[in-house]
């Protein structure tokens, strides 16, 4: 399914030897066990191999594209339209592991949740298909954070969104200058209801919270791991497409 998308072998040399199905199969090993690239198993590709291919995929559009492209794919085969109408959007603070280094992105401290680290900012449709990512410091207010996910290639790329739902994390100012970047968008403000005592599902919320606990699965994505944000990105990517594919097989 993803094999037409994969980057061909540079020009000139010898021809790719690499069986790049193992290649995929390593980097779906290094996502669920979160394994330093040291420990692949022997019998798939050297660490070497893979991460020369992951590293590029990370940054020249590769995943974005497989992502993009089973999208469309499983809505359709599960007989919605390609283009979703209605999004919702919630934020997830990773705790930072031990790391350091000269070339480190910066983490920040959620003084909410009491968490050092990073924020991932994730937009859905209503199954619970990532529509777009973000990774920022964990002291950036979700609302501050929406304008990196609610951006204006997220909006070229999804033009017939409506209506988008958030918690109360998200109203103010700020986020009403989501829907002001778009005569098309509506902002509403799923609260929680004066009724509730303990844990309440919240209607639309819950989609959302669903996609953070599947990505959250793989034991790479546990914790903040990563020294770049765009590595993170990868891996979050890298984790829906490998939902996507099983979905896509079991249909």
């Amino acid at each position: 399914m993803i094999e037409p998308l994969i980057p061909p072998a540079k020009h000139g040399g010898r021809k790719r030897s690499v069986d790049m199905r193992q290649v995929v199969s390593a980097l779906f090993h290094n996502l669920e066990t979160g394994c330093p690239w040291d420990h692949l198993p022997k019998d798939l590709p050297p660490k070497s191999t893979v991460h020369d291919c992951f590293d590029p995929w990370s940054w020249d559009g590769t995943l974005e594209r497989m992502h993009d492209a089973l999208y469309v794919e499983l809505r359709e085969a599960e007989g919605r339209e390609p283009q979703p109408s209605v999004a919702i959007l919630d934020s997830q603070s990773a705790k930072s592991a031990q790391k350091g280094g000269a070339r480190i992105d910066p983490v920040g401290f959620d003084a909410g949740k009491k968490v050092k680290g990073t924020k991932r900012q994730v937009l859905t449709d209503s199954l619970g298909l990532m529509l777009a990512v973000a990774v920022h410091p964990a002291n950036v207010r979700d609302r501050d954070g929406a304008a990196q996910v609610v951006s204006k290639r997220t909006r070229r790329r999804f033009p017939f969104i409506e209506v988008i739902h958030a918690d109360a994390g998200y109203q103010g100012p700020r986020g009403a200058a989501i829907a002001e970047r778009s005569a098309n968008w509506r902002v509403e403000i799923v609260r929680r209801l004066a009724t509730d005592k303990g844990f309440a599902v919240q209607p639309k919320r819950w989609i959302v919270e669903r996609t953070l606990a599947w990505i959250s699965r793989n034991r790479r994505l546990a914790k903040d791991f990563e020294c770049l944000a765009r590595k993170s990105l990868a891996f979050i990517r890298l984790a829906m497409i490998k939902i996507m594919l099983r979905r896509l097989v079991r249909t």
